[in-house]
């Protein structure tokens, strides 16, 4: 068992690998590195101006930073003054800064003042004369506001108890969804570090794994993911300040990176990227990504990691709920996302009835155990529709379990495309347009059509536009789909809308599709 599996805190978690690794590195980012012993002091300075400030258990600190050293010493700063992190996305637009720091009731917000061309400044200046306390992450920071240096001031180093414990919220962590807000979902220290521990164990993680993390910090895959996996193994968490495929595969190479957490898009520009050879990225051996059956066989074989792992989870679950072993064989990888992780529960509900039905069957799945106790803020309003009596979270998701207990996900609920009042899984037809060579890219939507309920319509990224033949990708998917999934409408694009964590924007495609029949 990794040493960090006793912890039930993270930042105490942090204060065991000081004491027994306390000269291995934790982390390296673009500037620099840190050991576990350097991170802990530097941590524990924070944590100790943070007390004297008054900023203890219940109180909220905010982050919003890119990926980087820094992100982590406010983090476990934060936890061990005993106080609940609140990241904040360095892509908001200034509304959403601003309901951000309504809604999450901070009462000091570090930042940085620009990230990647955004400025900050005028944002900040506007919550500071509000009454918020603000940090600048900066060396030479701006008159109005007080430096980071400056802030720790003469801040004691000197090791003491830590303040956060177990079942204290360790982050609150803001993701968009199904609702017109933001959701703050609160996540408690036991849930983040056991569940994360139990990633790392299904990943393999040994305490001299070097874990690539070009994600940001700030979402789950990251924060309450990636971070706790490679923590409580005493491995290093290598950071990208934000992804950039060039310098993904020069810091990979750099440091010798064995594990990675990469998504569809991010593996695509890796890839097929001017500098990409596979000697570049032979190091890697193990790490995560989702996506369909395609897709992982495209990251496990053409990007070279052969122990990925399939995933299945949200925020709400810690990240992931259910995680496919390193050492399965490849293709039961690729086609399932793996058991439950210990601590995690799942149930399944019929899609009309809403009865409880046996796991072999698809229906809405239910997840209950490292999970959120709530939403906070505004969001909080959600709970009684988000969470059921006895305490599941409603996922939303449609999935099943295989004859060994892996969860087969299907799809999301409110994408499934109703056609003649069928179910029509967009993700099928895009497992069949992925096996068709020539594709690099697909996604499938469904758009409202009187007579039919929903036309199907899908859109293809072509690795070669100038050779690709429509009429031939049509043959192929009437070879192999019933007459119902076919799609009404193909069309190819140079590329597919993402969302700023990487992810299809479907509701931009499903916007662009119905701008076809308008």
């Amino acid at each position: 068992m990794a040493l960090g599996a006793n912890s039930r805190t993270l930042s105490g978690c942090l204060s065991e690998m000081a004491s027994a690794f306390g000269e291995d590195l934790a982390v390296v980012d673009a500037l620099g590195e840190v050991t576990f012993a350097e991170l802990f002091a530097r941590s524990s300075r924070l944590a100790d101006r943070l007390r004297k400030l008054g900023v203890g258990r219940g109180a909220r600190v905010g982050l919003l930073a890119g990926n980087e050293i820094s992100w982590l010493e406010v983090m476990f700063g934060t936890h061990l003054a005993g106080a609940t992190l609140v990241p904040l996305s360095t892509w908001s637009t200034t509304s959403e800064l601003e309901f951000l720091v309504e809604d999450s009731a901070i009462e000091i917000l570090f930042a940085v003042s620009e990230f990647s061309g955004r400025d900050f400044s005028a944002d900040l200046v506007s919550f500071a004369q509000e009454g918020l306390k603000i940090v600048l992450l900066a060396a030479h920071p701006s008159p109005e506001f007080v430096g980071y240096d400056d802030f720790l001031g003469d801040a004691d180093a000197a090791e003491y108890g830590n303040a956060a414990m177990p079942e204290d919220d360790a982050l609150v962590l803001y993701t968009s969804g199904s609702t017109s807000i933001p959701k703050g979902v609160r996540l408690p220290h036991f849930a983040v570090t056991e569940n994360g521990f139990n990633i790392g164990e299904r990943q393999g993680l040994k305490r001299q794994d070097k874990v690539f993390l070009p994600a940001p910090l700030f979402w789950a895959y990251g924060g309450a993911n990636a971070l706790p996996a490679t923590l409580t193994h005493g491995g290093t968490l290598v950071l990208q300040e934000k992804f950039d495929a060039e310098d993904a595969l020069d810091a990979i190479e750099r440091n010798r990176c064995t594990a990675i957490y990469t998504l569809p898009a991010m593996t695509n520009a890796l890839v097929r990227h001017s500098r990409f050879a596979p000697d570049r990225v032979a190091s890697l051996r193990t790490g995560l990504t989702i996506g369909s059956e395609e897709e992982f066989l495209f990251a496990a074989e053409k990007l070279g990691v052969p122990q990925l792992c399939n995933i299945y989870g949200a925020t709400e679950t810690c990240g992931n709920c259910a995680v496919t072993w390193h050492h399965w064989p490849l293709e039961r990888r690729a086609t399932t996302q793996g058991t439950m992780l210990p601590g995690q529960e799942l149930r399944i509900r019929d899609l009309q009835t809403g009865e409880i039905i046996p796991s072999d069957r698809p229906g809405l799945l239910e997840v209950k155990g490292y999970t959120t106790p709530g939403y906070s803020g505004k969001s909080a309003e959600l709970n009684d529709q988000a969470f059921t009596s006895d305490g599941f979270y409603r996922t939303g998701d449609i999935g099943f379990l295989d004859p060994e207990g892996a969860l087969v996900f299907v799809g999301r609920h409110s994408e499934m495309i109703k056609r003649a009042g069928i179910n029509v899984s967009p993700a099928e037809i895009e497992a069949v347009l992925f096996r068709y060579i020539g594709i690099s890219e697909a996604v499938v939507v469904g758009v409202p059509d009187e007579q039919r309920g929903e036309k199907i319509v899908a859109f293809v990224v072509p690795e070669n536009e100038a050779t690709f033949e429509i009429r031939k990708l049509s043959e192929h998917l009437r070879a192999s789909l019933s007459k119902y999934k076919l799609p009404d409408r193909i069309e190819l694009r140079n590329s597919l809308p993402l969302t700023q964590t990487g992810k299809l924007h479907r509701n931009q495609i499903r916007a662009d599709a119905m701008e076809l029949f308008a």
